[in-house]
Formats: C-alpha cells, structure tokens, sequence
C-alpha cells in the first residue's frame, strides 16, 4: 500500500446530519467556520502542501500559508478550514475570490492586505500512519499535541464538550454561521457522510448548480439555480447577481446550450443556458412550502465542489 502522505489524494469526511441546537455529554462542539474545505500535507523537514475538498493544491492561492508546517513537529495529516478572518470573523466573499484568482501578482497584494489562515480541527496521520480508527477525542489529544504553537496564519479549532445550546445562541449573537457538533467517540472515513457530525446552523445556505442566466435592468442577472435529484437535474429557482465581476465573467464563459438542461417554468424564455459545470452557494432567511428560497442572497462560485454533490435537500441540507 502506498504511503497516504506521498499519494495526497485524501477526501475529507462530511457532515451527514442537520439539527437545532442541543446538549449531549456524548458530543463536543466548535465553531463551524464559514471557509474552504482543505486538507494539510505538513512535513516539519520538508514543507507544506495545502489541497482542497477537489484535490486542487491551493498553496498557489494561499502563499502566505506555505510555512505551516514549522508550526507542527512530526509529519501529519490535518483536515481543516481555509479562511479570511475580516473584523474578527470568516469572510467566505473573500476566500472565495482568492480560490478563483490565477494573476500571482493579484494574489500577493491579496495575501498581504487579506491574509488566509488554517484552521486545524482533525487529524488523520501522523508519522507513518493513519489515525482515523481512534475515537475523535483521542485524535483531538494528538493534535494538540503536535503543534508547536498557535500563529496568526496558523491554529487549532476551539471546542467545548458541554453546553451545545448556549454555544449555538453566542454564535448567533455574533452572527456566525453556526457550530458543529461531533460524537466523542466516532471515527473518522474518508469521503463519507456521517452523521456523528451535526450541523447547527444560524445562517442558512445551500449550493446549487448554475444553469443559466437571465438578463435584467440596472446591470444585474438573474442566475438559474438547479440541484440533482435521482441523479437528474431539477430546476429550483433564481438568485441576482450583479453584471460584472470575477464570478460573472466566470459564468458568461461557460459554453451555451441550445436548450436548458430541465424543465422549466414560465419566466425563463430568455434565459441563456450552459453547461452545468459551476457550483454556487446561496444565503437565504428560510425555504417556502414549495421549496422556494425566501430572500436569496448570492455568496460567490466554488471550485471546491462538483455539480454532481448538489443534491436535493428534501428536508433540512447537509453540507461539509
């Protein structure tokens, strides 16, 4: 079997369940950072590679981030958040530009006026082997005990093993995103949802596959979402965005289809059709009784996801 380390082609683990808040003495708790999905490679004699949820090395994107491994003492394999901290919270707007740049000069003035960190709330190898069939507290105890120290750039993710319901209501008054609650003792598979990891949840969000686009007055568009049920694609709605920008010019590139790709309602004969290969994240206040969306609010594109993982939220959604 080849050495994980060498191979780097971990898939993280998801979250399989969605939940209000609640205590249980058999699960802890942490802030759920509105970021990047991303997986560490650090080797303290050799360096840091940085891959997202797609396997895409991000270290191009984040190279103010290429020393965290003289943060760590042994080599190991961490399962983290990219983020941008902005006024003392994560701005997804900003990570998700900087996901999306290619200009190296526009990333170095991103990275010094904007600097991304990781944040670090797993680990799944350590020296030459996996620790993913110890329970999570135990793999908890050796993180921590693996990094040298906490930096700017560089931390271990917060977590509290009591009092769910009071963590979740001081995350909604600082309007973040929401926490996560996690079973003590599961264990960790990659690329599979689980649901020994909750998500509780203050602002909701969902992410869709971008279909079409519909031109509207006062330079805006209306994008039209889709998500896959059955394998199929369906149709499930629309959400503004503004005529220009990086996420537009990335939108009106796509290749066109002479058709859409489902059935549609009224309201869409002038819509522009594509290939259905870009992700979207979409804010909203709540769904209708028909599973609309009540005041969607675009987030920005994300190359960390394929079209195929958005699937249908029957009831309440998932997400990593």
């Amino acid at each position: 079997m080849r050495d994980l380390f060498v191979v780097k082609n971990l898939k993280p683990m998801l979250i399989g369940a969605e939940s209000g808040p609640f205590d249980d003495h058999g699960f802890i708790y942490e802030l759920k950072l509105d970021g990047e999905r991303c997986v560490a490679y650090l080797d303290p004699r050799i360096g840091t590679d940085l891959r997202n949820k797609r396997n895409m090395k991000m270290l191009p994107k984040v190279p103010e981030l290429a020393d965290l491994h003289q943060n760590v003492s042994r080599r190991c394999i961490l399962d983290g958040e990219l983020a941008v901290i902005s006024e003392g919270r994560p701005d997804f707007f900003a990570i998700q530009r900087r996901s999306m740049m290619t200009n190296p000069l526009k990333i170095q003035l991103a990275a010094q006026q904007q600097p991304a960190c990781f944040v670090a709330f797993d680990l799944l190898y350590l020296d030459d082997h996996l620790t993913t069939n110890l329970p999570l507290m135990e793999r908890k105890a050796l993180l921590q005990n693996v990094v040298i120290q906490d930096n700017a750039r560089f931390a271990v993710s917060r977590f509290i093993e009591h009092g769910g319901v009071a963590f979740y209501k001081l995350a909604k008054a600082q309007k973040l995103e929401g926490i996560v609650a996690k079973r003590r003792e599961s264990r960790y598979f990659f690329d599979k949802r689980t649901r020994d990891w909750i998500k509780i949840k203050y602002l909701q969000d969902e992410d869709f596959v971008v279909c079409g686009y519909i031109q509207k007055e006062k330079h805006m568009i209306s994008i039209v979402l889709g998500q896959y049920r059955d394998g199929q694609l369906i149709y499930k709605g629309h959400v503004t965005l503004g005529v220009g920008g990086e996420n537009f010019r990335r939108i009106r590139e796509q290749p066109t289809l002479p058709a859409p790709p489902f059935t549609v309602p009224s309201g869409n004969e002038q819509a522009v059709w594509i290939e259905p290969c870009l992700v979207c994240t979409v804010q909203y206040m709540m769904k209708t009784e028909s599973g609309g969306l009540r005041q969607p609010v675009f987030k920005g594109l994300r190359p960390d996801k394929a079209p195929s993982e958005c699937t249908e939220k029957l009831e309440s959604g998932v997400d990593s």
